[in-house]
């Protein structure tokens, strides 16, 4: 990682990393108006692991990928309950910067979104805004790097991001969450627009990142989660209200081959979902 570091807010209370997990979520109910989307989730992500969220479309699952950092937050109708604990604090305390929190707990999304922008801006511009102060060039090839990008875009830094094979640009946007340093990397579905050798090649880099981060990958493709993921969370929805909950989570081969719970095992071998 490049000595430079980022401008940090005022919150200091986010910047240590206390906590046997990654990431926890204690009694999480997350509603949008008065519909509850999430019902009562305990969740503990293990550290530098790839963790699979798995279940039916409306169960939750990209709900619960944003309550990480707070981004359902952005939907006006969206309130959330309970404590999300990140580096041994609560990130939905008032205390606690949004902002900071989405830095820190990074997101890449299901269809590639590059900004207008050159390759080498595309990993720069969120890096600059939160403040680095270190040797932005060197900063750019270590994301570029880290995300089995540089040998094909190092000589065509100053072209749009917008010129790259959709597998490119799916990786050019995990080389702009890596440039912010994030510790969690969320990925909600990143494979789904791209053909198999790209869905290949992101799935290997899953691999290759958790050396230095923790990443949660939200996954409709259950080859996908048995190949790449080593816990597995099955989210699925209570049968009184159709909120969605978390049924079992656990090491994915368990999960995979000897699930506790007759949902679980109905899902993974297709007899719903």
């Amino acid at each position: 990682m490049s000595e430079g570091r980022m401008q940090t807010s005022n919150v200091s209370s986010i910047a240590s990393k206390d906590g046997a997990y990654a990431i926890e979520a204690e009694g999480l109910n997350v509603y949008y108006e008065d519909f509850l989307a999430l019902k009562d989730v305990d969740l503990r992500i293990e550290r530098h692991r790839v963790t699979a969220i798995i279940g039916p479309s409306g169960c939750g699952k990209s709900t619960m990928l944003r309550a990480f950092n707070r981004m359902n937050e952005l939907f006006r109708s969206a309130r959330t309950e309970g404590r999300v604990l990140f580096n041994g604090a609560d990130i939905y305390d008032d205390q606690v910067d949004p902002v900071e929190v989405r830095r820190r707990i990074g997101m890449v999304f299901q269809k590639p979104n590059p900004f207008p922008k050159s390759i080498y801006e595309n990993v720069a511009w969120g890096a600059r805004i939160n403040g680095y102060r270190g040797n932005m060039d060197d900063l750019v090839y270590q994301a570029l790097t880290q995300a089995a990008l540089w040998d094909e875009v190092k000589d065509k830094l100053g072209q749009s991001g917008l010129s790259l094979s959709g597998g490119q640009q799916q990786r050019l946007c995990i080389a702009r969450t890596i440039a912010t340093q994030p510790d969690i990397i969320l990925m909600d579905e990143p494979a789904s627009a791209l053909d198999p050798i790209a869905t290949l090649r992101i799935e290997e880099l899953m691999r290759e990142l958790i050396r230095a981060y923790t990443i949660i990958v939200v996954t409709h493709n259950m080859q996908q989660a048995g190949r790449v993921s080593d816990y597995t969370a099955f989210f699925s929805l209570d049968g009184t209200n159709r909120a969605g909950s978390l049924v079992e989570y656990g090491p994915t081969l368990r999960i995979f081959s000897n699930p506790t719970n007759k949902m679980t095992e109905d899902y993974i071998t297709g007899r719903f979902g």
